[in-house]
């Protein structure tokens, strides 16, 4: 039996539950995350959206635009706003969990640091942190399960990418 962490917005209206420990971490340092977080970077744990479970009230989907054109959808509490996970190019199959939303926030750390070339200058990166100045190669950086999980996923859906 998996691990089930739990998870939720600031107010606690929403609820989820990650089964699973995710597939990977992103720690993302583009401009975007900055702006729509408020902070130095987002902490994104990627995860097949058929292993989030939500427990009480449906976060809302936020339409922002996007640097390449993909859609990019946040789910955010609709009274307290925070964005609890997102889905970039409407996947719908994999989402993007926001860490720090998570109870146990502390247990997960950060595979990639990408889009670093717009990393605030005052943040410290760890030393022996996988850094990229912008996006990296799945194929090299993903461990074998986690590309399985992937690919499982995109078929169960139906998907083409």
């Amino acid at each position: 039996m998996s691990e089930i962490f739990e998870g939720g917005c600031f107010c606690g209206k929403v609820r989820y539950r990650m089964h699973g420990r995710p597939m990977f971490i992103h720690c993302c340092h583009c401009t975007d995350c900055q702006q729509q977080s408020g902070g130095a970077f987002a902490i994104n744990a990627l995860m097949e959206a058929d292993r989030v479970e939500i427990t009480e009230t449906e976060p809302v989907a936020v339409s922002m635009k996007t640097d390449s054109g993909l859609p990019h959808d946040i789910y955010r509490c609709p009274q307290c706003q925070t964005a609890v996970w997102s889905d970039y190019g409407r996947r719908k199959w994999m989402l993007f969990i926001r860490v720090q939303t998570l109870e146990r926030r502390s247990e997960f750390s950060p595979d990639v640091h990408i889009f670093t070339r717009s990393k605030v200058a005052w943040v410290g990166l760890p030393e022996n942190a996988n850094v990229f100045d912008e996006y990296y190669s799945t194929k090299t950086m993903w461990p074998p399960e986690s590309l399985a999980r992937r690919e499982a996923a995109r078929v169960k859906a139906g998907a083409e990418r």
